[in-house]
């Protein structure tokens, strides 16, 4: 049962934006550390980015540094990835996932770390 729906994914080219959103009809947002994930084909799924359940704690994937941007709007029960400068290299299907937690500010980046997942939205960069 899929309890986490992503949007936003398509075709772009190098160097272009995207943005991606994550929401629920059936969990509530106020309880979880939200992450990203991307699997690239023939890769294993990979930590992209995280926030804390109030929003102010953040944490990037090396790779992603400086170039994506998660967010959350709790009253719209949405998580947000920028995507800016994209590149070939972030070619993947991206995944949302929901980690329960009582802590504000914790943040997950392990895929086993996280209970809740969606079936994820294909990026693709051309060159």
């Amino acid at each position: 049962q899929v309890q986490l729906v992503e949007s936003g994914g398509g075709l772009v080219q190098d160097g272009n934006s995207l943005s991606l959103s994550c929401t629920s009809s059936k969990v509530s947002f106020n309880n979880y550390t939200m992450g990203w994930f991307r699997q690239a084909p023939g890769k294993e799924r990979e930590f992209v980015a995280a926030i804390g359940r109030s929003g102010g704690s953040t944490y990037y994937a090396d790779s992603v540094k400086g170039r994506f941007t998660v967010s959350r709007d709790n009253a719209k029960n949405t998580v947000y990835l920028q995507m800016n400068s994209l590149k070939p290299g972030d070619t993947a299907v991206y995944y949302c996932a929901a980690r329960l937690t009582p802590y504000k500010t914790f943040i997950y980046s392990a895929t086993r770390d996280y209970e809740l997942w969606g079936q994820g939205t294909h990026v693709t960069v051309s060159s």
